[in-house]
């Protein structure tokens, strides 16, 4: 199945941009009517975080959701086999300057789950020397397949379940570490606070890691435009890490809510984010 699945993304990546998004909208728009267990996930996350908005708005910004999912799929055709200097076409970069001013230090790139995140990853480290967290696949096969790519301009990964220290140690040798801290990973070293004003199991992990390791917190959020991707890195965070790991992780919830409302459509809604409740709160999900 790999082998097919490779032919495919290898035929899709010849085609033009916007050839790309008008199939992922036909597929979106499908997945929306048949994928109902996640599209009422999603539509649990959007009255959450969007109550002033009416159910018809946000089922139209669900419905584009999906869309951009399916375009984003499709498009890993790009991440597979496109060259350096297509997905530097592809993916506009906006801020290196601030990542050239911190050559000499540690910098964690401080990312969401948006629907540009595999590729506004694998373009950055056709330029910069970058650090990736990775999740073992099920399937070997897609497993060794998914590796490579993320490393094939020389990118290093980090497999969760082995710890920090290998991150550690990639940031004191100059790697970048592309660090995505927002989804719910469980109570562990996390703690509630507030998310689009709903409690959320909110990890502190990028608080303490920047200060074990002397890193700059770069925000960096990839946002789909027309004709392309614009990658968008912001001034280090000023004042950050704190003394006080809580006040860190609310300030990065703050900082997320911020980029999220300058395209919700594009945010991951399909994760339970708030699946992880207090003791005593009742679950959202039906689960």
């Amino acid at each position: 199945m790999i082998w097919l699945l490779s032919v495919f993304l290898w035929l899709l990546h010849w085609l033009p941009f916007r050839a790309v998004a008008l199939l992922g909208k036909v597929l979106g728009s499908l997945l929306y009517s048949v994928a109902g267990r996640r599209r009422r996930v999603g539509a649990t996350n959007l009255q959450l975080c969007f109550p002033h908005l009416s159910d018809a708005e946000r089922a139209q910004l669900l419905r584009r959701h999906f869309q951009l999912m399916a375009t984003a799929m499709l498009e890993y055709g790009y991440c597979w086999y496109a060259p350096a200097t297509r997905l530097r076409q592809l993916v506009r970069v906006e801020g290196m300057q601030h990542l050239d001013a911190l050559k000499d230090q540690p910098v964690i790139l401080f990312a969401g789950h948006f629907v540009g995140l595999e590729i506004g990853g694998l373009r950055l480290s056709a330029d910069v020397p970058m650090m990736d967290l990775y999740t073992r696949q099920s399937n070997a096969g897609l497993d060794a397949r998914l590796a490579a790519i993320r490393g094939r301009f020389g990118g290093r990964l980090v497999v969760r379940t082995e710890g920090v220290r290998p991150m550690i140690k990639g940031l004191r040798e100059g790697l970048r570490l592309y660090y995505l801290p927002d989804q719910d990973y469980g109570p562990r070293d996390a703690e509630f606070l507030p998310f689009f004003g709903v409690k959320a199991a909110t990890i502190t992990g990028m608080s303490r890691l920047a200060r074990v390791s002397g890193a700059a917190v770069v925000p960096c959020f990839v946002y789909r435009e027309l004709d392309g991707y614009r990658l968008v890195l912001d001034a280090p965070l000023a004042n950050f890490p704190s003394d006080d790991a809580v006040a860190d992780a609310l300030r990065m919830n703050t900082e997320l809510e911020a980029r999220i409302r300058l395209a919700p459509e594009q945010y991951f809604w399909l994760h339970k984010r708030f699946k992880t409740r207090p003791e005593g709160e009742a679950r959202f999900y039906g689960d």
